[in-house]
Parts: C-alpha cells; sequence; structure tokens
C-alpha cells in the first residue's frame, strides 16, 4: 500500500463496502471449493476455478486493508463451514448458471459501489473486481451459448416507422391495462423470473441437506415465495405469447448430505434476497405499467419480510455478524 495512504482514513462506505465483500467471497470460496470436488466438465471446471481465485484474491486484499488500519476482520466463512466430503448435491449445469448469476449480481454492485469511493487503493481494487467480473460473466455467456443452455430474452418485433404516444394512458394508466409490454418491460419479467428460478433450485437444495428445522422451514418458505412470484412474473410474458425461462430443480440432486454449515446457507439465500429486492427496485422504475409496479411493490414487501425473519433466525443462532456502525453520540455523552 502506498505510504500517503497511511493517513487517510477509509470513509463508511469504503469501511462497509469491504466489510461486506469480505463476507460474500469468503462464503464464495467455501463453496466454490466444494463445486471444485465434483466437476467434471473441463470448461465449466476451468470457469469455477477461475471465479474461486478472484474471491480468494478479494478476501486477500480486504484482509491486508483491515490488517493495516487496525480494524477487526470479520469472522465470515472458514472450511468449519464446509463439509468436502459431503455428496454431491448440484449438477455442472446448475454450477454453469450460478456463476452466470453470481457475475450478474457482482456487476451491479461493483458499478454502484465505484460511485461512492474515493481512496485511491480502493477504487483501483473495486475497478479491477468490476473488469475481472464482466471477464468471468463473458466466460460464463459463452460456455452457456456454446452448450445451448443460454437463456435468452424474448425476441420482440423491430420498429419500422417513427411513432409517438398520443395517449397518456400508455404510462401508469390507472384501472386500465396497457396490452403489449415494453422491451424493457419484458426483459426486467424474464430476469427476474430466470433469478426466481435460481433461488428455487437453492432453497430446494438447502431445504434438503439443512440439519435445523428451522431452517428447513424458512427455506422452504422462502422457495414458496419464489414460485407464487414466477407465476405471476410469467403470467405477464405468457399474455403476450413471450417465452418464458423453463425450471432447473432437476440440477439439483436427491442428497440429503449437507456440504454447507446451516449459517452459510442462511447467509447465502438472504445475500440473495437482497438481490431479489435489488432486481424488483429496478423493475419498478423502468415500468410503464400499473399493473406491473404494483405487483413488483408488492413483491419487495414480502421479501423484505422474509428477509427480516431471516436475519432474526440468524440473529437467534448468532450467526450474524454485525457491521461497522457510526459513532452513537447519545452513549458517548452520558460518560
Amino acid at each position: 500500500m502506498d505510504k500517503h495512504l497511511d493517513h487517510i482514513k477509509l470513509t463508511a462506505a469504503e469501511l462497509s463496502y469491504l466489510w461486506t465483500s469480505y463476507l460474500a467471497d469468503s462464503m464464495s470460496v467455501c463453496v466454490l471449493r466444494y463445486f471444485l470436488v465434483h466437476i467434471v466438465d473441463k470448461e465449466i471446471k476451468a470457469l469455477i476455478t477461475y471465479a474461486l481465485e478472484l474471491s480468494q484474491k478479494h478476501v486477500e486484499f480486504i484482509r491486508e486493508i483491515f490488517t493495516k488500519e487496525k480494524i477487526q476482520i470479520p469472522q465470515g466463512f472458514t472450511e468449519q463451514d464446509v463439509n468436502f466430503l459431503a455428496k454431491r448435491l448440484f449438477s455442472d449445469i446448475f454450477y454453469l448458471r450460478y456463476i452466470r448469476n453470481m457475475s450478474k449480481g457482482g456487476l451491479v454492485t461493483y458499478g454502484r459501489v465505484l460511485q461512492n469511493v474515493y481512496r485511491q487503493d480502493i477504487r483501483s481494487f473495486y475497478a479491477e473486481c468490476l473488469t475481472d467480473t464482466l471477464e468471468l460473466d463473458s466466460m460464463a455467456a459463452m460456455i452457456l451459448l456454446e452448450k445451448g443452455l443460454a437463456m435468452r430474452p424474448p425476441v420482440i418485433p423491430y420498429p419500422q416507422k417513427l411513432e409517438f404516444v398520443h395517449k397518456q394512458s400508455f404510462i401508469l394508466e390507472g384501472l386500465g391495462r396497457r396490452e403489449a409490454l415494453t422491451g424493457t418491460e419484458v426483459t426486467n419479467l424474464y430476469a427476474n423470473v430466470l433469478t426466481n428460478r435460481l433461488g428455487v433450485a437453492m432453497t430446494t437444495a438447502f431445504s434438503q441437506v439443512a440439519k435445523s428445522k428451522q431452517v428447513r422451514k424458512y427455506l422452504l418458505r422462502g422457495k414458496d415465495v419464489s414460485l407464487k412470484h414466477i407465476k405471476v412474473l410469467s403470467s405477464y410474458l405468457e399474455m403476450d405469447s413471450l417465452g418464458v425461462p423453463i425450471a432447473f430443480e432437476q440440477e439439483v440432486t436427491d442428497s440429503t448430505e449437507s456440504p454447507f454449515s446451516d449459517k452459510l446457507m442462511m447467509f447465502h439465500f438472504n445475500l440473495m434476497i437482497y438481490a431479489g429486492v435489488g432486481n424488483y427496485g429496478i423493475a419498478i422504475s423502468e415500468s410503464q405499467r400499473t399493473d406491473l409496479v404494483v405487483d413488483y411493490s408488492r413483491f419487495n414487501i414480502e421479501v423484505l419480510k422474509l428477509s427480516e425473519d431471516g436475519a432474526n433466525l440468524m440473529i437467534q443462532n448468532e450467526w450474524l455478524e454485525q457491521p461497522p456502525l457510526a459513532a452513537n453520540r447519545r452513549d458517548l455523552a452520558k460518560h
């Protein structure tokens, strides 16, 4: 680290992003190392290996920064949270779809992080994270295409002439309903069905192997929520005779031997919940149909409630690490 950075303290944004990244990447190291135990396909194995190298590099960088700044390093996730001897829980195809989904989430996250980071070493780190994740996403997309597994969004007609909207009812049309979806609405519907499909597959697998009855019950509840959202979102696409992403729970084996701790699975599922909230928020901002906005808003309320209950379950089991907090000036004034 450059000497001139010694006197520049990390901002709240920089500290919080690094802390969260450490938890997520230490989890990814455990998950990806387990994936590599069972992979057969050479191309997918190379992809997972690259993803693992990135997560390990991120963990090492953050540990170095925290050590230098005398910041408590989070516990995160370690080898105690993974059983490398557990039977295969997912297929190679699932691993490929998993990496594509996680890389898409990484692109969104790192792009947002860079908007709020100023210290040069931290900016360089997250800029490199963004570049590396773009490469990972491109690799995953190419393998999906080559294997005929890519779930591409539907095709809509090309515009053939200039047209202007003549009715105010086109935008947030009150109780009426514009029949045709815009291209952006189609894209968000398709993407949100796809991410919920992954959520269903993950909760199917995790609920099979979770040791705690409470955790199993919570994961199955999350699965029900995702299935309900898939049904509603798919109906919009089907009404316009547009394709819907297929399910891939079949990529989960019948193993009941857990490769991961309940703590890791709860953290992982809640990361997916937070990503889902963000995805629905974007969909709301880009939708021009009232019925879509109402459904996405209702979904977000349901997902936030699920997230709150998940956090309470993690607190109950002492699995939730406290993030960096601002100073409580009222408490300080009491001394």
